[in-house]
């Protein structure tokens, strides 16, 4: 410690290094913290797909997703056909 300065000057230069200090370690240990949290959420998440694949699954999801409405549209329509088809008939007969 200086002699030419007063204690309490001293006292305020030593406690502000010491903030410093472990300001500079908190900051230090977080990153660390981050690094490892990362690490870890990689092992431990859910694996990413290639593009590849992801286009492949899409592709063929959305072929399926294809069939399917053409199937329902299909069944509606021949329903829908003989209900009217059937309705027709009705009238028909009725005007005679």
């Amino acid at each position: 410690m200086d002699d030419e300065k007063p204690i309490t000057e001293q006292a305020m230069d030593t406690i502000t290094s010491a903030v410093d200090a472990t300001k500079d370690a908190a900051v230090a240990a977080v990153k660390q913290v981050r690094k490892a949290a990362k690490k870890v959420a990689k092992k431990v998440g859910p694996k990413k797909t290639s593009k590849k694949k992801a286009k492949k699954k899409a592709k063929t999801s959305s072929k399926k997703a294809a069939k399917k409405t053409a199937k329902k549209a299909g069944k509606t329509s021949a329903k829908k056909g003989v209900k009217k088809a059937g309705k027709k008939k009705k009238a028909k007969k009725a005007k005679r």
